[in-house]
């Protein structure tokens, strides 16, 4: 399940409690990420399920929950 594999990435990338890496997470403002953070963190992701993220498509990640969406949409979940 990307789910749980996503939260995972994103507190270990963003040195962060697993509990506090909730879907209406906002990046930035809630678990602290910045802009390398977050390219580090696409880079993470697309290492790990073996998709593409485009610039657009990034620029509109802003909670924890619109990275998993993004990730089952194309992983055809």
């Amino acid at each position: 399940m990307s789910n749980e594999k996503v939260k995972k990435l994103l507190a270990a990338q963003l040195n962060v409690g697993l509990e506090t890496v909730k879907d209406d997470s906002k990046i930035v403002e809630d678990l602290g990420a910045d802009s390398l953070d977050m390219i580090e963190m696409l880079m993470s992701l697309e290492e790990q399920f073996g998709v593409s993220v485009s610039d657009e498509e990034a620029e509109k990640l802003k909670t924890v929950g619109d990275v998993i969406k993004l990730i089952d949409s194309k992983s055809g979940k």
